[in-house]
């Protein structure tokens, strides 16, 4: 692999609001003195902020995660690209979760079973993209992240 790029995209109102709490030192993690106790900002500020399992009910839309992968296959050049979409409200009606939540707790437990029956076990340290994909991609259909894909497909990116 050559090259390997990773985006994420938040809404204007949500990166706002984060600019602010930065210029103003509230995501720091350098103890400051307040009325002669040490506080460490992010975690006060993570003391008046809602527990962000109480907002799962009020989430819409969906996440949408995705690989596009390109590259040489057969001597031809190939693009594929391979997603999931996953609806807040679903999550919710199941496990009263957002689907950030979800997206990122499936995929850890269908590894960790897979570890467990050593369908992804080997001497040795490795990193999951090593491992054959296919039960994975089985499981995450089974587990509620069913996937797509679409060859030849290349997404149009401004960087």
């Amino acid at each position: 692999m050559k090259r390997a790029r990773f985006w994420m995209t938040f809404g204007q109102q949500y990166l706002t609001h984060l600019e602010v709490l930065q210029n103003v030192g509230m995501t720091s993690i350098a103890p400051v003195k307040f009325q002669g106790i040490d506080i460490v900002p992010l975690e006060f500020l993570k003391a008046v902020l809602p527990d962000p399992g109480s907002l799962g009910e009020n989430y819409t839309g969906q996440t949408s995660i995705g690989c596009q992968i390109k590259g040489i296959k057969n001597g031809k050049e190939q693009t594929y690209f391979i997603w999931n979409n996953c609806h807040h409200a679903d999550c919710y009606k199941e496990v009263k979760a957002q689907g950030v939540s979800y997206t990122t707790g499936v995929p850890a437990m269908i590894g960790a079973m897979m570890m467990l029956k050593d369908i992804w076990m080997k001497p040795g340290v490795y990193n999951t993209e090593e491992f054959d994909p296919k039960p994975f991609l089985e499981m995450l259909n089974k587990y509620g992240l069913p996937w797509h894909e679409k060859v030849g497909a290349e997404l149009a990116f401004t960087y």
